[in-house]
């Protein structure tokens, strides 16, 4: 979908048609942009902005709270339709799937066709642009899909995809992130065809494990399938704070509330984990991330709160103000079925 949030904002209130709109947290606050409008994206803001930023950029943008509520509505509609030409969706957000139509409900041969119609089904039932990317993997379909935004709508054909892929700039790759683009052209891979020359061997020892990614897909191997069902790999919440934390009894007080929020979540779910992973943004924005892995599933609050502070104590909270504090719980056994068993180990001693 293109600009989702801020897209059903305009939809929803013509007044803030043709206008800048910021969906997100308050500028006044630290909150942060969660969409904006293809308006506002013309004056340098984009998704993940501190929203303090965006209203420098644009002091005449329309800045406005999430209605998730509302987005999952449209969300479904979207999906309903989706549904309407193959059971094969994977939601990847609220606002974007993967689709396989290789075969298809309405015996189209076609996915361009299937593209073309689904665009104009969300069109007319919800008022919204989508773009659509068609290919023969998920890695050129994602591609695809940015190229030709906003309502767009690209193709990547077999025959074009080695030519395609050698002229794409390195920044554009899905997967590469902005400080793995920036080591990439500090070595001097600036496109596919850069990155094509290195073997194998050499882009793991570079990217570790990535690497391998990085190797087939330069060659447009991509043989992941669409998958209908995602397995749930953890439950976390995390907050971002109104003024800077240094003071330790009020970390470790929010962190006993911070788990029990999780281990109630647990429970909805009927999930229990192993790995826990307190994640402490400081003051400048530098983020890090400690995990601890058990050697038993866990659903309790006390527990994964006491690992937590443990892992508190490896970072530098306390001496460096904190900014934003998360904690989530991975390795779930929502494989095994999603029930809670009994812990049958001693509690670890911090």
């Amino acid at each position: 979908m293109d600009a989702f949030f801020a897209s059903v904002e305009q939809r929803d209130f013509p007044e803030f048609k043709n206008r800048p709109v910021v969906v997100g947290g308050s500028p006044q606050g630290r909150g942060v942009v969660a969409a904006a409008s293809y308006e506002a994206r013309r004056f340098g803001i984009h998704s993940a902005m501190p929203a303090s930023r965006a209203v420098k950029l644009c002091p005449h943008a329309v800045f406005l709270k999430p209605r998730f509520d509302v987005y999952k509505e449209v969300s479904n509609q979207i999906r309903d339709i989706f549904h309407q030409f193959t059971d094969l969706v994977e939601p990847l957000s609220l606002d974007e799937a993967y689709l396989d139509v290789t075969e298809n409900h309405v015996q189209i041969p076609s996915a361009t066709i299937i593209a073309v119609r689904i665009k104009k089904m969300v069109k007319k039932e919800t008022g919204l642009t989508a773009s659509a990317g068609v290919s023969f993997n998920k890695f050129l379909a994602k591609i695809a899909s940015d190229l030709d935004k906003p309502d767009g709508l690209s193709v990547i054909t077999p025959e074009e995809a080695e030519l395609f892929i050698e002229k794409l700039e390195i920044g554009k790759f899905h997967g590469v992130g902005k400080a793995t683009q920036a080591k990439m052209e500090s070595l001097g891979i600036k496109n596919g065809a850069d990155l094509k020359q290195k073997s194998e061997v050499e882009l793991v020892k570079l990217f570790g494990k990535s690497g391998h990614h990085y190797y087939r897909i330069v060659r447009g191997q991509d043989k992941r399938m669409v998958k209908p069902h995602r397995i749930r790999k953890s439950i976390g919440k995390e907050r971002t704070f109104s003024e800077d934390i240094s003071d330790l009894q009020w970390i470790h007080d929010f962190l006993d509330d911070l788990s029990g929020k999780i281990a109630d979540s647990m429970e909805k779910l009927q999930a229990a984990g192993k790995t826990v992973t307190l994640k402490v943004r400081y003051k400048n924005f530098e983020t890090v991330t400690r995990s601890l892995t058990l050697i038993h599933f866990t659903h309790q609050k006390e527990e994964i709160a006491e690992v937590a502070k443990k892992l508190l104590r490896e970072t530098e909270a306390g001496s460096r103000e904190v900014r934003l504090l998360g904690i989530s719980v991975s390795s779930l056994n929502l494989t095994e079925g999603g029930t809670i068993g009994e812990q049958l180990e001693l509690p670890l001693k911090f």
